[in-house]
């Protein structure tokens, strides 16, 4: 029976870490947690150590490293078969993930996103430019991976960690988006799309994505589609995947 686990950075969100670890808590279908705290500011690392939870695995940066080191510490820690990148402020109900791993399960996919332009549930009106950029960014990494997915720059994304197997990243920020998007297409993994809801935050409610990185985004999609594919890193994960599958 292959396991399920998530991936969680956080970063000063005392106001919702809470939360986060009561629903993945109480969510029978997640086997194993593991937080990373990205060198907090606020208390939030001290809400999450106070949290009794036998799933429940928390470990702590030193200091601010950015989403993608999080993840990429994370990864190192996760024991199960597929895992699934899930942001601590709330945006993304992790009861959703469910329905986004079933495609993996059933032997139909390596790799699941969910979308938040599919047809979908429920998604907060917000930003007109924000959904611009997603769209153009997305649109420019379909031109490079042939892929015609939805949204690239969306946080759920559900994989089989095999594919990772002792891979590290090269990207900062939020560029691990665009290095997961062109390294599953390298790999020529199988991947699917699913809706999913949508629960966007503002500024002035937490919101740290800026219009840099964006302008790193487009840096990330040239480089590793016309770049990092003649690299030994992605050779050599090549060969370990193909050993795996």
């Amino acid at each position: 029976m292959k396991t399920f686990g998530v991936l969680v950075p956080v970063y000063n969100e005392e106001n919702t870490i809470l939360k986060i670890m009561e629903k993945i808590e109480s969510l029978e279908f997640i086997y194993e947690a593991i937080i990373v705290d990205d060198g907090s500011t606020d208390s939030s690392f001290e809400i999450i150590q106070k949290f009794k939870s036998n799933k429940i695995k928390f470990f702590k940066l030193e200091s601010n490293m950015g989403k993608t080191a999080a993840i990429n510490f994370a990864l190192k820690q996760s024991t199960c078969d597929i895992v699934a990148i899930q942001d601590a402020d709330l945006e993304y109900d992790p009861a959703e993930l469910e329905e986004l791993v079933r495609p993996i399960f059933n032997g139909l996919a390596d790799v699941v996103y969910g979308s938040r332009f599919m047809v979908k549930k429920a998604s907060r009106v917000l930003y007109f430019y924000h959904f611009l950029a997603n769209k153009f960014l997305t649109c420019m990494s379909n031109f490079f991976t042939n892929y015609n997915m939805t949204d690239i720059e969306t946080c759920y994304k559900v994989f089989r960690r095999e594919i990772l197997s002792e891979y590290s990243f090269t990207s900062k920020g939020f560029g691990m988006e665009v290095e997961l998007s062109a390294l599953f297409s390298f790999l020529n993994c199988r991947v699917y799309e699913a809706p999913i809801s949508y629960y966007g935050r503002t500024y002035e409610e937490g919101k740290k994505v800026s219009y840099i990185d964006g302008v790193w985004a487009i840096y990330y999609i040239l480089y590793f589609n016309l770049i990092a594919p003649k690299t030994k890193i992605f050779k050599s994960q090549k060969m370990k995947w193909l050993r795996n599958r």
